[in-house]
Order: C-alpha cells, then sequence, then structure tokens
C-alpha cells in the first residue's frame, strides 16, 4: 500500500490539478452546467435541500385550561394522547416520504457527479441509466440509515421525557430536568458523530469502491475495511482533520462569495453552479488520495500530464456493476 501520513498533504496539489483539467482546459460552458446540475443532485438534501421548522407556537397563556402551567399541559397531553400519536405518525410519513425521494434523487446524482469528474465529461441521460443499480443499492443504504436516525433520536427524546416527567409534572426543575437535559445532549452528540461519521465514509470512500468494484453497499463497505482502512487509520484520521480545515477556508470562501453575489450563491442549482470549483475539488481530493493506494485504485480515466487541445474525449469508465452483478 503507497498511501502514507503525508498522502493527504500530496492529494491537495493533484486534486487542484484535477478540477482545473476539469471545469478550464478547456472551458467548455455547456459541460460546466451540466456537471454543476449532476453536483447539485449529489448535494441535495445535504444542507442546501428542504428544512423543516416545526413551530410550537409562542408562550403566553393561550394553552388549554388557560393557566399556561406545565401542570395543564401535562394533562392535555394525557388527554389528547391518541391524537398526538397519530399526529405524530402522520408527520413521520410525510417526513420519510420526503427524504425517500431527495434521497432516491441525490444517489443517482452521486454516482453522475463522480462519473463526470473521473472521466472529464457532462452527461446526465447515460449515466442516470448505467447506474441504476448501484445507485438503488446505495439508496436503500441511506434511507434505511436515516430512518435509524430518526428512531434514535425518537428514543432519546422519550427517554429524555420520561427521565424528565416527575419535575414537569410537579412543575420544578430539579434533578430529574437536569439529568434528562445530560442525556439528551449526550445522546444527540453521539448520534450526530457516529451519523456525520459514517456520511462521511459513505460518500468519500464507499462510493468510489462500488463505482470502481462493481459492488453492492454493503460488500463495498467490507471492501472498504479491508483494504483501504485496514492499517491505515491513522492516514485517514489526517485525511479527515485536512477535509475539515479545507472546509473552513471553504466555507470562508462561500461567505464571501454570498456577499459578492447579493446571496445568489444561496439559491439552488444556481449557488452549486457559480462554486462548481469547490465541489469538484472536493470531489478530486477523496479520489486523489484513493489512487495512492496503488495501480488497483485508479478512479480518473485520463492521463493528467497529456492535456488536450480541444474538449477531451470521454474516455472508457471503469468496469461498472450491472443487474446481473451480485458480488
Amino acid at each position: 500500500m503507497a498511501v502514507t501520513a503525508g498522502s493527504v498533504i500530496e492529494a491537495i496539489p493533484a486534486a487542484f490539478r484535477r478540477m482545473a483539467r476539469t471545469l478550464f482546459q478547456p472551458f467548455d460552458v455547456g459541460k460546466w452546467f451540466v456537471l454543476g446540475f449532476c453536483a447539485w443532485l449529489a448535494q441535495l438534501g445535504e444542507g442546501g435541500g428542504p428544512h423543516f421548522n416545526f413551530n410550537a407556537g409562542g408562550g403566553g397563556p393561550s394553552g388549554p385550561g388557560g393557566g399556561g402551567g406545565m401542570g395543564d399541559a401535562a394533562d392535555w397531553v394525557e388527554e389528547h394522547l391518541v391524537v398526538l400519536i397519530l399526529a405524530a405518525l402522520a408527520v413521520f410519513l410525510l417526513v420519510a416520504g420526503l427524504v425517500a425521494l431527495v434521497t432516491w434523487l441525490s444517489s443517482r446524482g452521486k454516482f453522475m457527479f463522480l462519473d463526470g469528474v473521473a472521466r472529464n465529461r457532462g452527461a446526465v441521460v447515460e449515466p442516470w441509466r448505467r447506474f441504476r443499480v448501484p445507485a438503488n443499492s446505495l439508496f436503500w443504504f441511506r434511507f434505511l440509515f436515516a430512518l435509524a436516525v430518526l428512531l434514535a433520536l425518537a428514543i432519546l427524546g422519550g427517554v429524555c421525557l420520561g427521565v424528565a416527567w416527575v419535575d414537569i409534572a410537579r412543575e420544578t426543575f430539579g434533578a430529574a430536568a437536569v439529568a434528562a437535559i445530560a442525556i439528551g445532549v449526550l445522546g444527540l452528540l453521539v448520534i450526530t458523530l457516529a451519523a456525520g461519521v459514517i456520511g462521511a465514509v459513505l460518500d468519500d470512500f464507499v462510493v468510489p469502491v462500488m463505482y470502481l468494484r462493481g459492488r453492492r453497499v454493503l460488500q463495498a463497505w467490507g471492501v472498504f475495511w479491508r483494504e483501504l482502512a485496514a492499517g491505515h487509520i491513522g492516514p485517514l484520521l489526517l485525511f479527515y482533520l485536512m477535509k475539515w480545515l479545507l472546509g473552513m477556508v471553504i466555507g470562508i470562501i462561500a461567505m464571501l462569495a454570498c456577499c459578492l453575489t447579493c446571496c445568489i450563491v444561496a439559491l439552488p442549482y444556481i449557488g452549486t453552479v457559480i462554486l462548481l470549483p469547490v465541489f469538484v475539488f472536493l470531489r478530486c481530493y477523496s479520489l486523489a488520495f484513493i489512487e495512492q493506494y496503488g495501480p488497483d485504485w485508479r478512479v480518473f480515466a485520463y492521463d493528467l500530464e497529456a492535456a488536450p487541445a480541444g474538449p477531451p474525449a470521454a474516455p472508457a469508465a471503469p468496469s461498472q456493476p450491472n443487474e446481473e452483478t451480485n458480488e
């Protein structure tokens, strides 16, 4: 294995050269907008997607019972428990449906964007069809994982509510309420950290493994652990430390771009097109890091040194999974 602790630094100029080659050598406005669409689709629901804001209402003595106290609220909850459960179930099903749609679209987009970067091209229809099988496998993993996270959060909320119920019923803020807050904060940190790590590894390594090796998502996780992670935990940690530092720099760039463009960057798709060099660079960074594991991990299907005089022809794609591949 060629990867070392210094590989995280070496991958930065390599990723920058790949980004420049893809977007500026030569500059093709058509490819830029198509690749921007693929990048937008890949990021759908990850910061720039739908947001849900449920407002529980303002304060004041407007609640049931007229008193506005916590005891009245507890009594009201007990009296309308069935209605609240049904309403919560309806909201959950609605959110789950929206999450499923967004996740399905972005799963296709991740392979389309990866293929465009790896092959230095802008295409929608052909990769949309060709990556149907691995994208569906990725969708089911991401969707079920999202439901698992929601379930974990619901269980955490229920536990916190149960712990604090004694103080809620007594309308006091005592040891039970303090314990509920402590459990909630700690549990939320654990769930958020675990979900973030799994999501990052999935995007940076598992999806490229699926792209290169023609594996479904669970098998790609096994390949990642055996061939990329085992014996290289240190470089992987440094990789994500570097991504965190790069993210801070990119965040500053995004804020400046937002100010300079009068918040046009915040618009869906338009903002992705404007910041496309950032998205391409980040995608190239993980791919350049993976390529340092050896020739079997070559992701880019073109030679960086031989710059073409005109628009580059799409090279042969790496082996892709098909409907007959069950490995």
